[in-house]
């Protein structure tokens, strides 16, 4: 079977699978990078200057119409540093039946000296609670962003004042300084008693404590007296 080209790409809502990524390539003038998912769903790698152009085309020419989530992962010891930033679109006309759903991830690496993408609210306006969170969570700033209010980018859904990015693997989790890594087992354990062992080594953003110095009030998660109310824990442990 023959790959398709720009104009066989145009004629609509072909297949989602490799060979979109070589049509699409063609149509943005970029090299398109097709891999699969654990799923076994298409995700399409395309360089940050076209992430606009290459979400409408989807949209317009491809017909995935709805867009599910976008998000972020952060790569710090990636070349370059930066975040891997997905959507996960869908053809919302498709799956009736036992049919699958048509669909696809598009994903561009922004670098972390860089910080900022083009905002997708012109092409699917649902993405703005997407593009907030990720704005909040992860520090990456969106270019053009509008939601239909007379507000600019801003948090979705950490408090006022909150400082810090709690999804970029550099972020403290302060919880883990007021408990030992990784924790009491059960209500009443300790190791106390126990034998001596290696030291274990501490997953991204659980500082050493010997290294990381804090206020004993400025404790994440403490009451009015100064009690921890144990919120801070739960949420803490959301990234392993």
């Amino acid at each position: 079977m023959s790959e398709p080209s720009a104009a066989t790409v145009a004629a609509g809502q072909p297949d989602v699978d490799e060979r979109l990524a070589e049509g699409l390539g063609t149509l943005l003038g970029v090299e398109v990078v097709a891999s699969r998912d654990g799923d076994g769903a298409l995700c399409l790698d395309v360089p940050p200057q076209t992430w606009q152009s290459a979400a409408t085309t989807l949209r317009d020419v491809v017909g995935l119409d709805f867009i599910d989530w976008l998000s972020a992962v952060d790569q710090p010891d990636a070349d370059p540093p930066g975040l891997d930033v997905v959507l996960h679109a869908v053809d919302s006309r498709s799956g009736g039946g036992a049919g699958r759903m048509r669909r696809a991830l598009l994903r561009t690496r922004v670098a972390n000296d860089v910080g900022r993408l083009p905002s997708l609210t012109s092409v699917w306006p649902g993405v703005a609670w997407h593009e907030r969170e990720t704005f909040e969570m992860f520090g990456l700033d969106f270019d053009g962003f509008d939601d239909g209010s007379p507000y600019p980018l801003r948090p979705l859904l950490l408090p006022e004042g909150f400082e810090g990015h709690p999804l970029r693997k550099s972020f403290v989790l302060a919880a883990r300084v007021s408990k030992p890594w990784p924790g009491a087992k059960e209500p009443g354990e300790s190791d106390s008693h126990a034998a001596p062992s290696r030291r274990k080594t501490l997953p991204p953003g659980v500082p050493d404590p010997a290294t990381w110095p804090r206020e004993p009030d400025a404790t994440f998660g403490a009451g009015a007296d100064g009690a921890d109310d144990g919120g801070s824990d739960a949420k803490g442990d959301v990234r392993d």
